[in-house]
C-alpha cells in the first residue's frame, strides 16, 4: 500500500461535534433558531460543547472576511475570539447572497463587510437572545437581567456556560429584531489589538487548505493546452508524442475546441505530457493585433468625439476650454494588466454516489460556478455542490461571468467516464498568458484656466475595452451604453469641478478582459490626481491647498475626502516638506476615502527609490483596524508595483510575458517604510480590499515629478524611470 502524506496532512487534525443550535436567515428573510440542521441555512452554529462556528458567506483570499465577519458574531453573541471558529458557507444564493449584488452569492467589489455588517451582527445577537431566554426560563429569572460575557451567561447572581442551554435554545423562536450591542459595549469591534486574524494559525501550521492542496483518492490531474491567441480554436491534435509517458492517461480537445485537455496521474506528468503533444490552431477568427495597434486605436478614440457622454455637454465644455487663457492638454495610456495571484487557477470536481458532483474551489462567485457545472454537465442544480476553500490571492481573477476555469474543469470531467475526481491545474505561465486582463485604457484631459488660474472647463475623454459589454452582466451593468466601471472615479468625482464633461468610447477587446483590483479606479484615479498636480504646478498653487479648495464640504463625500487629505498631510508633515520629494493623491472608491503621500529620493539624475509611503483611510466603522492597515499596505504595494513595471503586451495577438521574471511583482525591498492611520468614524463600514490601490500610482508619479523626474503619463513607469 502506498501512503501519500503532505506536510499539511501530517500535522492536520480534525474534530467533529454534534451541532444542535443554528441561528440564521430562513429563505423568507426571517431570523430563526433551530436544533435541526436541516431546518434553515444559518450564519451561526453552536455545538453541544458550546463551541461556536461562524458560517462565512464570503471566501478568504487574504483580505480578511474570515476574521471580520467572525468578529461580528463574537461581539454580539458574547464570546471571545478563542471560543469561535469559522467555516465557509455552501453554495446557496437564496440564503448567502451578496446583498450588494442581488440574488447571487459572491465576493468582490470590496463588499464583504459593507453588505454583511448588520446581517452578521443580527445573527449573533439573535443567538445571544435565545440562549439567554433558555437560561432565564430554567433559572426562573427575568431575561432582561442576563448577559453573555466570554461564553458565560451571567446575571441575577447566577452563571453558567452557554453549552448548558444550547439544546433548549434550539427549541425557542428567534427574535425578529434582536437588540444589537451599542458601541460603548463593544469589546472587539474597532479595538486595537483585541483581535488576531483567524486564518493565520492554520496558514502557519499547514492545516489551511487551498484549492491547490486538493489530493483526492484516484484523482486525475488535467492541464489545458490553451490557444495562444484569443479566438483561436483547435484544428488538430497529435498525442503520439506523449504515448508511453509515465502517468499519461489521454489528451482530447475540449468540447468547445478552445483547448486540449491533457490528463495524467500527477501535475508534473500532465505538464510533461502537454509539452509532448502537438496542437495545430485555427487562427481564422483569432485576434492578430499587436499592442502598438491597440494603443493607437485607443489614442485615436480619445482624440475624437466620444460615443457616449455620461456627464456634461462635451461640445459646450470643449468650447469653453478652447476659449480659456491657458489650456493643459494631456493624454494618458494604461496597458493590459494580469492579476497574477500567487496561487494559479485550480479546482477539483469530485463525483458523488448519487450521480452529482462536488466542486472544491477557492470559489469567489459560487453562484456562477454552480450554474456553470450544472450547465456543462447537464445536471440539476441540486446535484451540484460547492465546497469553498481558501485562495492564494485573486484580485478579481477567480470571479468572472464565464467561470472559465470552472468551465474548463467541467468540460475536462465530461471527457472522462465521470468515475474519478478531476483536478484542473493552471501553471504560472498559463495564468500570465491565459487572459482575463485589466483592460487597456486611454484618457485625454483638457483643462481650461482663466487669467487667475481658476478652472473654467474640464473636458475628459476616455476610451477602453468594456468589461461588461457582450457578457451575461451587460443588462445589469451597462446603462445608456455606458459601462460605469469605465468611467467610475471621474464621472462621480467628489471634487467640485466647474463645467466638467466626461465622454466614453468603447474599443474592440484585444483579449478577454475582467475587473482587476479596484477596477476602473485603477486608471481613473491616476489621471485625476496627476491632473490635479499639473494644475497646481501650472498655477503655482500648493497641491494640498488646491485639492482642499475643490472639496468645500457641500457633501459628506467632500468632507470625508478632505478629512483624509488633512490627516495624511499631517502624517507626512507636508507643510514642512523642505527638500523632501512628496507626491500626494487621494481617491474615493468602494465607499471609502484614501489619501496617500509617497516620498522618493533620486528622480532627476539618479534612480528613484520609494523611501516612505503615508496613508490615511476613512472606511467607516473600523471592525478590525489591523486588517484594514494590512489591506492598505497590500493595496499600496499592488498599485505601485504595477505602475512601476508591469504590462501585458501582444505580438500579433500572442501575449509576450510568461512568468514573474518578465511580469515582476513588487518586492518588499521596493518600498522603504509605510505608515497607515485609520480615521475613527461612526459611518457604516465600507470597502478596504481595493481602495488602497487607486491613489498609489499617482502618489508615486507626483513624487517623481516633484523630484525632478519626468511627468509619467504612460504606464509602466519603467519605460521612462529607473528604479533602485
Amino acid at each position: 500500500m502506498t501512503i501519500r502524506m503532505t506536510r499539511r496532512g501530517f500535522i492536520a487534525t480534525a474534530a467533529a461535534a454534534a451541532a444542535v443550535l443554528y441561528v440564521g436567515i430562513r429563505p423568507n428573510g426571517a431570523l430563526a433558531a433551530s436544533s435541526d440542521a436541516t431546518a434553515l441555512n444559518p450564519f451561526v452554529r453552536i455545538d453541544a460543547d458550546g463551541r461556536v462556528t461562524a458560517i462565512i458567506k464570503h471566501f478568504e483570499m487574504g483580505q480578511g472576511p474570515s476574521t471580520g465577519l467572525t468578529t461580528l458574531i463574537a461581539e454580539e453573541l458574547g464570546v471571545t475570539m478563542d471560543q469561535i471558529g469559522f467555516e465557509f458557507a455552501p453554495s446557496d444564493p437564496q440564503v448567502y447572497n451578496n446583498l450588494a449584488f442581488g440574488p447571487m452569492q459572491g465576493t468582490g467589489g470590496s463588499t464583504a463587510m459593507a453588505n454583511s455588517f448588520l446581517q452578521y451582527r443580527n445573527a449573533g445577537a439573535a443567538a445571544r437572545q435565545v440562549l439567554i431566554d433558555a437560561a432565564a426560563a430554567e433559572w426562573g429569572v427575568d431575561a432582561a437581567g442576563l448577559n453573555i460575557v466570554d461564553g458565560q451567561i451571567t446575571g441575577d447572581g447566577k452563571s453558567a456556560p452557554i453549552a448548558d442551554f444550547v439544546a433548549a435554545a434550539g427549541a425557542l423562536p428567534a427574535p425578529a429584531e434582536p437588540r444589537l450591542r451599542t458601541p460603548d459595549e463593544w469589546r472587539l469591534i474597532g479595538k486595537e489589538g483585541a483581535v488576531k486574524r483567524k486564518d493565520t494559525p492554520a496558514k502557519i501550521n499547514g492545516t489551511a487548505q487551498f484549492a491547490m492542496d486538493m489530493q483526492l483518492d484516484s484523482q486525475l490531474v488535467v492541464v489545458i493546452a490553451h490557444a495562444p491567441r484569443m479566438g483561436a480554436t483547435v484544428a488538430s491534435v497529435d498525442t503520439s508524442g506523449a504515448d508511453g509517458m509515465t502517468g499519461f492517461a489521454m489528451a482530447k480537445a475540449l468540447p468547445d475546441n478552445s483547448g486540449v485537455a491533457v490528463f495524467a496521474n500527477t501535475t508534473w506528468q500532465a505538464i510533461q505530457a502537454r509539452d509532448a503533444i502537438t496542437v495545430e490552431w485555427d487562427n481564422s477568427a483569432a485576434e492578430m493585433r499587436s499592442s502598438d495597434q491597440i494603443r493607437d486605436e485607443l489614442i485615436a478614440a480619445v482624440d475624437g468625439a466620444s460615443t457616449w457622454a455620461p456627464m456634461g455637454d462635451q461640445a459646450q465644455v470643449a468650447a469653453a476650454v478652447d476659449g480659456a487663457a491657458k489650456v493643459i492638454d494631456q493624454t494618458f495610456y494604461f496597458p493590459l494588466l494580469a492579476h497574477a495571484p500567487m496561487e494559479p487557477l485550480t479546482c477539483t470536481i469530485e463525483p458523488t454516489a448519487d450521480g452529482g458532483v462536488i466542486l472544491h474551489d477557492g470559489s469567489q462567485f459560487p453562484t456562477f460556478g454552480h450554474m456553470t457545472l450544472a450547465q456543462v454537465l447537464d445536471l440539476p442544480m441540486e446535484k451540484v455542490a460547492i465546497r469553498t476553500v481558501m485562495a492564494g490571492g485573486s484580485f478579481g481573477r477567480r470571479a468572472n461571468g464565464t467561470s472559465d476555469y470552472n468551465r474548463e474543469c467541467a468540460m475536462a470531467f465530461s471527457l472522462t467516464d465521470r468515475s474519478r475526481p478531476v483536478k484542473l491545474v493552471w501553471t504560472r505561465e498559463d495564468d500570465i498568458k491565459g487572459g482575463y486582463y485589466r483592460p487597456a485604457f486611454a484618457h485625454r484631459v483638457r483643462v481650461g484656466l482663466d487669467d487667475q488660474g481658476g478652472i473654467i472647463g474640464w473636458d475628459h475623454r476616455i476610451a477602453g475595452q468594456s468589461i461588461m459589454k457582450d457578457t451575461a452582466m451587460e443588462q445589469m451593468a451597462v446603462k445608456n451604453g455606458v459601462n460605469n466601471s469605465s468611467v467610475e472615479g471621474v464621472a462621480d468625482t467628489p471634487y467640485a469641478v466647474p463645467s466638467m464633461s466626461v465622454g466614453l468610447s468603447d474599443v474592440e477587446k484585444a483579449t478577454s478582459v475582467l475587473w482587476w483590483r479596484s477596477v476602473g479606479h485603477s486608471h481613473t484615479a491616476y489621471v485625476m490626481e496627476s491632473m490635479m498636480d499639473m494644475i497646481a504646478q501650472e498655477t503655482g498653487t500648493d497641491a494640498l491647498a488646491l485639492r482642499l479648495s475643490m472639496l468645500p464640504g457641500e457633501t459628506p463625500e467632500q468632507t470625508r475626502m478632505a478629512g483624509v487629505l488633512q490627516r495624511v498631510a499631517d502624517m507626512a508633515d507636508w507643510s514642512n516638506a523642505g527638500d523632501r520629494a512628496l507626491g500626494l493623491a487621494v481617491h474615493h472608491s468602494f465607499g471609502s476615502f484614501v489619501a496617500e503621500i509617497a516620498q522618493v529620493s533620486g528622480g532627476k539624475d539618479a534612480p528613484v527609490k520609494i523611501e516612505r509611503v503615508f496613508c490615511a483611510v476613512d472606511c467607516g466603522i473600523a471592525v478590525n483596524p489591523d486588517v484594514i492597515r494590512a489591506q492598505m499596505e497590500g493595496g499600496i504595494g499592488f498599485g505601485m508595483g504595477h505602475a512601476m513595471r508591469n504590462q501585458i503586451t501582444l505580438t500579433e495577438g500572442e501575449v509576450d510575458q510568461f512568468n514573474f521574471p518578465d511580469y515582476e511583482p513588487l518586492r518588499i525591498s521596493d518600498i522603504g517604510a509605510m505608515e497607515v492611520q485609520v480615521i475613527a468614524s461612526g459611518e457604516a463600514p465600507t470597502g478596504v480590499g481595493e481602495p488602497g490601490v487607486p491613489p498609489a500610482g499617482p502618489a508615486l508619479a507626483n513624487a517623481i515629478a516633484r523630484a525632478g523626474g519626468p511627468r509619467v503619463t504612460e504606464l509602466p513607469m519603467m519605460t521612462q524611470v529607473d528604479f533602485v
